[in-house]
């Protein structure tokens, strides 16, 4: 893994996993994809470096949210979809803290939705993990807002007539500057994803694919299954060609305005038609195609498929302390109280 390189103190000595195990009861049901966001984060933690009192989880309501219980670290547990509000404050607060949010497809994108999108068009330096199950779990089976059209479940008996959000495209269309995504039964992955988003300079948005044993179980199970998971599935790296499949001979390419799927080999298609993933371009275009890209006509798309370079809350706040400060003839408290319109009484 590539050194992060950025201004939050190093840990002076190796930390291990061990270093980032609680030492609570761990309270998710058994198989629950949450148990492998947990590990990758216990993992990735070390990898990142940074002292172990500089790092701080914040969560809402969810099963999901449990998470700073469950890691050995700072934590504030909060309120339902206010995690993104409560984490910018901190952000702002200790510019010298590594701020992570956890949170689910209901915390982040019902309730908490105005704050979701907010946190990501202000480019506040946090890392955001949305774990999508496709369901609300905490409160026993209710459909969320990514629960697909047609989804039965206790509060849409007869299927809900809602069409879901894709959180991709919602990222992207709140001008998000990363969003990558991965699936619980990969924690390599996962863990690789998180460090990236660790790196990332603005607010990185990682969504998990994540199963609900109890009320979704095999939300993806087209996307898990070992016959044809390499034809659903697509894992994007920086810098090379969009290539999948069990034979590795299907690709992406552009046609016109349109990503379409081809087949290497087939009418005079060679590897060189195939688009090279390019995640750091400033136009989102073609990382928004990628993120909307569902089956049977494509592969769903996992990796990082947005990391782009720009401005953050947090540098141009700094910078606009430092500027006006340099300008205003108030230097003191005795300057504030002499200053514009006083009385003597």
């Amino acid at each position: 893994m590539t050194e992060i390189n950025n201004t939050i103190e190093k840990s002076p000595v190796k930390l291990s996993r061990e270093d980032f195990v609680s030492d609570q009861m761990v309270k998710w049901c058994p198989g629950c994809g949450d148990h492998a966001v947990l590990a990758a984060v216990s993992k990735v933690f070390p990898e990142i470096g940074y002292k172990k009192e500089n790092f701080v989880f914040v969560s809402g309501i969810g099963c999901s949210s449990r998470f700073p219980y469950y890691v050995n670290t700072y934590g504030f547990h909060g309120i339902h979809g206010r995690a993104t509000a409560i984490a910018s404050g901190v952000k702002i607060a200790n510019p010298k803290l590594s701020v992570w949010i956890v949170t689910g497809d209901g915390d982040s994108m019902a309730i908490g939705g105005n704050h979701f999108i907010h946190i990501i068009r202000r480019n506040i330096d946090v890392n955001l993990l949305l774990l999508n199950n496709r369901i609300y779990g905490l409160t026993k089976g209710q459909y969320s807002p990514t629960s697909p059209l047609g989804a039965v479940t206790k509060t849409s008996p007869y299927g809900t007539i809602e069409h879901p959000f894709n959180p991709g495209e919602l990222v992207l269309g709140a001008q998000g500057t990363f969003y990558a995504r991965a699936i619980d039964v990969n924690p390599k992955l996962m863990t690789e994803i998180m460090f990236e988003a660790a790196r990332h300079d603005g607010t990185s948005v990682v969504e998990v694919l994540q199963n609900c044993v109890i009320f979704n179980d095999g939300a993806y199970d087209e996307l898990t299954d070992r016959a044809t998971r390499e034809d659903r599935l697509i894992t994007l790296q920086a810098g090379e060609r969009m290539i999948f499949g069990k034979d590795r001979n299907k690709g992406l390419r552009l046609n016109g305005t349109s990503i379409e799927v081809v087949t290497i080999g087939e009418n005079g298609i060679t590897e060189e038609d195939i688009l090279i993933h390019d995640p750091s371009q400033h136009d989102s275009g073609i990382h928004l195609m990628l993120a909307k890209m569902t089956g049977p006509d494509f592969p769903v798309a996992l990796g990082v498929i947005r990391a782009a370079k720009c401005p953050t809350y947090d540098d141009l706040m700094e910078e606009q302390i430092t500027e006006i400060r340099a300008k205003s003839k108030i230097h003191c408290m005795d300057d504030l109280l002499n200053s514009g319109d006083t009385w003597t009484i």
